[in-house]
């Protein structure tokens, strides 16, 4: 896992539209959350309404939060750009969704499954990393998202965020064939 405290990695990657989105644009906010999410994984379709309204509410708080896809889409279709758009548009996503198709940046956050979440105070610093909440595919806990949400709060209230935390769980990124990362 990316150790707490590393600065957020920088990115430079195009959204759903075609604009390049970097870490500079998000400057402003008080903290920032990158998720690493995708279409098809049945762990990001469970939490997906959830995310969408946490978005919501962390943008009314001024919050940044993007969304990152790294899966490889020659070999998983329903994840290729064009697929994002009409997920993001279905998903109700008020957030930049945007393509790593290098899967550089996933590499460089040590991102391993989607979903997985990292939280960034005002100076892009990692606070935490993990999961959303302790929902899951048939486990008939609502998804409310106080997990993240906790830490959020923790970081606006200039509160050190609880060192408890899980990891994120869900399908691992789909990674290009030699592409695979070796997080030793």
């Amino acid at each position: 896992m990316l150790p707490l405290g590393t600065p957020a990695p920088d990115f430079s990657l195009p959204d759903t539209g075609g604009k390049m989105v970097t870490l500079n644009d998000f400057k402003d906010a008080p903290a920032l959350v990158v998720v690493f999410l995708c279409n098809h994984c049945p762990y990001v379709q469970h939490l997906r309404d959830g995310l969408a309204r946490l978005a919501r509410d962390l943008q009314q708080q001024q919050v940044a939060l993007v969304g990152i896809n790294a899966n490889d889409a020659l070999r998983y279709p329903a994840d290729a750009p064009a697929r994002m758009r009409q997920e993001s548009l279905a998903a109700g996503y008020t957030f930049p969704y945007l393509y790593d198709e290098s899967q550089e940046v996933a590499k460089a956050y040590r991102a391993a499954c989607t979903p997985e979440f990292f939280l960034f105070d005002a100076q892009r610093r990692l606070v935490y990393r993990g999961q959303m909440d302790d929902s899951r595919p048939g486990n008939g806990l609502p998804v409310t998202g106080r997990d993240l949400r906790a830490a959020v709060a923790a970081v606006l209230a200039g509160q050190p965020v609880a060192q408890l935390q899980k990891p994120g769980l869900g399908c691992n990124i789909k990674w290009k064939p030699g592409n695979e990362p070796d997080y030793r």
